[in-house]
């Protein structure tokens, strides 16, 4: 579980990383990053209806939280991160699977993945 002083819970701050924010997709997902000037890196996850009934929208978001929870302590910290599931996730063939290798790839994308040389000093 994501501690809760690790979340994006307000409103405005959602809306601050999406319009300010910069964006990475894949089929799943979107990942919207920001610097935040905090020493550690927030999170905030969002799942529109097009994904389906609240019982799949959670889901998602466990999924969603379950594939960030990991990578954490080894991104680059002092960002505000937001994924965004994307209508796809909808599909039954869609798994955590599909979810885990779309964060990586976007972790990746965005930079927030140290380079193996930052990591060895």
């Amino acid at each position: 579980m994501i501690a809760r002083s690790l979340r994006l819970r307000d409103p405005r701050e959602f809306q601050r990383v999406r319009k300010r924010g910069r964006s990475w997709t894949t089929p799943y997902l979107v990942l919207v990053s920001r610097p935040n000037g905090l020493d550690h890196n927030r999170y905030g996850f969002a799942v529109g209806r097009r994904v389906g009934n609240a019982v799949a929208r959670n889901k998602v978001k466990r999924w969603m939280r379950e594939a960030i929870r990991p990578r954490h302590p080894a991104l680059k910290q002092g960002f505000d991160i937001i994924l965004i599931a994307r209508g796809r996730m909808a599909s039954p063939s869609v798994g955590f699977s599909n979810v885990d290798e779309s964060v990586g790839i976007l972790a990746e994308q965005a930079g927030l993945v140290p380079d193996a040389d930052q990591v060895a000093e």
